[in-house]
């Protein structure tokens, strides 16, 4: 049986979503993947361009208010910033609640490239830690 994991983040539209698309490409035989925001915003362009970039489809990603999930519960609920997860108690539907912050790609500015290359290192990195998440269950 899958384990159901949440994402949270507070926006859902950087870290949260490159979550999402990462974790279900890579180990969706092994959760049921789910990713959500404090106070969505829609997903970030750069998001579904560097996922892409490593061939991951993420035409189907949507940014989702944590509201929408609840009533659920999960495995696992895993805050990927600061803020969501200090707004997380609000949400009880997580067997284990896990606090892995990353910094935040929308909080980059600079060239076009500099702000990409962000992403792709945010992504990169959120990649490795998803990867050996087995470790911490």
């Amino acid at each position: 049986m899958k384990k159901r994991i949440l994402f949270l983040c507070t926006g859902n539209s950087g870290r949260s979503q490159l979550a999402e698309g990462l974790m279900r490409h890579f180990r969706g035989d092994a959760f049921e993947v789910y990713s959500a925001g404090t106070a969505p915003k829609g997903v970030n362009p750069k998001s579904i361009q560097v996922l892409e970039e490593v061939g991951i489809d993420a035409s189907n990603l949507r940014s989702k208010h944590l509201d929408e999930f609840q009533g659920q519960t999960f495995d696992y609920v895993v805050t990927l910033c600061d803020s969501a997860a200090q707004n997380c108690p609000v949400f009880y539907g997580g067997d284990k609640i896990i606090h892995h912050p990353f910094p935040d790609p929308d909080a980059v500015s600079g060239s076009e490239e500099e702000v990409t290359d962000a992403f792709r290192t945010i992504r990169d990195s959120i990649k490795q830690y998803l990867m050996t998440f087995d470790a911490e269950e």
